[in-house]
């Protein structure tokens, strides 16, 4: 048991370097990886350093060094984790709301305030309710915009995801992280026309946002949005 111990000590040790004296990098070996690639999470900061299968660990530091003050920048520009707790000013629907204990039974929804069951973990109830809202508007969007564009879809899941919004099988599932809820209704509205016009094309030509664009003329804005504040959706947690 203390030799398997070690041997993952060692290896965790092994999976991460310190770049720039202080920034921790987590190291991923990847065989479709064609080059070395630095990529920070949205949220959090977390620093991922991807090396195809043949570079060396040393070269791999030396790309990643090479970089240590883009990676301090970045970094620093990320927000802050936020604490889905009483008192939270939370976003939902694009609109923040101060998450409030209540003598309530369900979560209710007010023009200033989320009123949560004083008696229950506030994180983990708001995280269930988000997802309901999640669910509902997406829905009804993707039932909209399917109709419009004349292709059904076969199931529409929620999952949490990090490096997009939403997404599309081929064989007419859509995916969408229940995020979303606390964005913009146009900006979820948006996300729903950009999977739901993947249901005709499976890339983004210019076919694909013309489609988009039939679907929603101003979805410009909104996608710019998410690109300015998508991240601070993603700095909220819901439990420790």
């Amino acid at each position: 048991m203390g030799q398997q111990a070690d041997h993952r000590k060692m290896r965790d040790m092994m999976d991460r370097i310190l770049v720039g004296g202080d920034i921790p990098v987590t190291l991923r070996r990847s065989a479709r990886a064609r080059r070395m690639t630095l990529r920070v999470a949205r949220a959090g900061g977390e620093v991922v350093l991807t090396l195809p299968s043949r570079t060396s660990l040393s070269d791999g530091r030396a790309f990643a060094e090479s970089r240590a003050e883009w990676l301090r920048r970045t970094r620093a520009e990320m927000p802050a984790l936020q604490l889905a707790e009483h008192g939270a000013l939370l976003p939902v629907e694009g609109r923040l709301r101060r998450i409030t204990p209540a003598g309530t039974r369900r979560v209710e929804l007010t023009d200033e305030a989320l009123l949560v069951p004083q008696a229950r973990p506030a994180g983990v109830v708001v995280e269930a309710w988000l997802k309901h809202l999640a669910q509902a508007r997406l829905v009804a969007a993707c039932d909209r915009h399917a109709a419009a564009l004349g292709r059904g879809f076969r199931a529409l899941a929620l999952r949490d995801t990090r490096s997009r919004w939403g997404s599309c099988t081929h064989d007419g599932r859509l995916m969408f992280s229940w995020r979303l809820a606390m964005a913009p209704p146009e900006v979820l509205d948006y996300v729903a026309a950009h999977e739901v016009a993947h249901l005709a094309h499976m890339d983004h030509s210019p076919a694909f946002w013309a489609a988009t664009g039939r679907l929603m003329p101003d979805y410009a804005r909104h996608r710019a949005w998410l690109r300015r504040h998508g991240h601070e959706l993603l700095a909220w947690r819901f439990r420790l």
